[in-house]
Parts: C-alpha cells; structure tokens; sequence
C-alpha cells in the first residue's frame, strides 16, 4: 500500500522529488490541480500572507479530486512559515503557526534561517504530539495538542486516533508521515550546519541561494555561477546533510544550459534530490527519463 506521503516513496526509491507551487489557495484548485505532474506543492508562507482558511480549503479539494494517478490520496503539500527557525525562543513564539498548518492536513514543513541545533530540535517539537518519544535525547518533549486531528485525519483518510500516530517526522519515526526541511540559508546557519544536519526528526534541507547571497552581501548571487564563498557554503550544507543521510534541495537556474543539460547536472554532479524552478515541468520530464522512474508518476 503507498503512504500517505509520496516522498518517502520517492526518496525510499532512490527517485528526485519534483517541486511546483499552487496558484492559489481554493477548494477549486485544489481539485483542479490534484494530477498534477509535480511530486510536490509548495505553498510559500514565509513572504506572502498566512491563509490557513485558503490552504484548509486547497487540502479539502486535493482530497476532493483524487486519487492521484501515482495512487496516492493527494501530492504531498509542505509550507513554510511566516517566523524563523533563528533561535529557540523565536520557535516558541511561533509554535501556534506549525500547528494550524499541520491541522489542514499538509505532510511536512519547510523551516527557513535554521541557524542552531537547539531551535531545529525545538521545530521538530512543534510538529510532535507529546506522547511519541523517539529521538527524546534530543528532541523536546512534543508540543501538538489533542483537538486538532479530525480535519487532517479526513484527508488522509484514517481515524483521528490514527492520524495522531502517524503524524510524525520520518525518517526519526520509520512509520511517520511528516516530512520535515530546513533552509539553511544564511552565513550564520552554515557556521552551525554540522550540529543542525545532525538533528532527527529533519527529512531535508535547503541551501537558499536567494538569503544565502544576501547574508554574504551579494544580493544579485540568486543564480549561477556563484561566488567561491556561496560555493563553499552549498558544498558544506551538502556534504553534512549527507553525512546524516538527508535529502539536500537544490536548483540550478543556468539558462545557456538545455533542460536536459542542466537536470543531468543537477541530479548526477549537484546531487540534489529536490529540485524546482521556471521550467521544472519540462526539467521533470527530463530527469524522470535519466532516472527511469516508473509510470504512473
């Protein structure tokens, strides 16, 4: 039986993941887009406004339109948040954030300026009920409450004493369904990225050209080729998120390369599991051929 969440499958097959964004947040595209050709929606919360109402009603039209052809209830959907990841106490601050956007019943969150391990661990946190202890060494205790898990539970079609079971970060919780990321984003996050790619409960991470740029102020280093000191960072963020055996997202938008070209390069010498950008449908047809993905997708 395929999982609630079509990137563990993914990942578990050694495939990429394929990234699009919804054009809004409605019952009508949901339903609309549910077969779309990307692996997975991510809705940006951390610069456009937090519209939990929109993004309930785009989880209830998923559901509405599926299954989808790969067999799977929805594609997965992630966000990020409004908040940072910046220190402890900013995490707790905005705890109430993570839980609202889990309680629409989207599979994962997408954390952004992850610059110590203490506020990863307090992240991973917010997205646990406090019964599971996998991982507790490090973790904290778990900070989702009971109240919340009949919505989400509908689309993922399971009872909510089910849902509370499996809403957990893999691969921490083997039979979690929560995929849980980071952008690594910034000069500050790269000086701690050995402890931060280190911390359980974390699926995945970003390097975040975009702030990475500006935090070395260059704020025009958004796309290749990159300075030697942006270079440095992704190869340090890569290296430690495979060291802890984590998915490392990354695009390449070089446009004097082909999308064939530049697909090859990020799959087999970029390493990226995660890819997105302007042409990634066509990207994704590339490199579902170079990687021999089975169909339906």
């Amino acid at each position: 039986m395929a999982r609630v969440n079509k990137l563990i499958d993914l990942i578990e097959q050694g495939q990429q993941i394929y990234i699009s964004h919804p054009e809004e947040l409605s019952f009508e595209c949901g339903k609309k887009i549910n077969n779309t050709w990307a692996d997975l929606l991510l809705v940006d919360f951390e610069h456009h406004f937090f519209d939990i109402k929109g993004l309930n009603e785009f989880m209830k039209g998923l559901k509405a339109g599926g299954p989808t052809k790969s067999g799977h209830l929805t594609p997965a959907v992630i966000t990020t948040l409004p908040s940072n990841c910046t220190t402890k106490e900013e995490v707790l601050a905005n705890a109430w954030q993570s839980r609202h956007v889990l309680s629409t019943g989207v599979h994962g969150i997408l954390h952004t300026h992850s610059r110590t391990a203490e506020a990863v661990a307090t992240f991973v946190a917010t997205c646990r009920y406090p019964f599971q202890k996998l991982g507790s060494g490090v973790i904290p205790e778990g900070l989702r409450g009971a109240g919340g898990q009949r919505e989400p539970a509908e689309i993922w079609e399971m009872s909510p004493g089910e849902y509370v079971q499996k809403a957990d970060p893999w691969p921490l919780n083997p039979d979690g369904e929560l995929f849980l990321g980071l952008k690594i984003e910034d000069r500050h996050c790269v000086e701690n990225v050995d402890e931060i790619a280190a911390v359980p409960g974390i699926s995945f991470a970003e390097w975040g050209p975009g702030d990475m740029g500006m935090s070395y102020e260059l704020p025009d280093a958004h796309d290749p080729p990159y300075p030697p000191e942006m270079d440095l960072a992704r190869e340090k963020i890569k290296s430690a998120l495979k060291k802890n055996d984590k998915s490392f997202y990354s695009s390449w938008n070089d446009f004097s390369m082909a999308p064939k070209e530049r697909i090859k390069f990020i799959i087999e010498e970029l390493g990226s599991s995660m890819i997105g950008g302007p042409d990634a449908e066509e990207m994704a047809s590339e490199g579902r051929k170079l990687t021999n993905r089975k169909m339906p997708y």
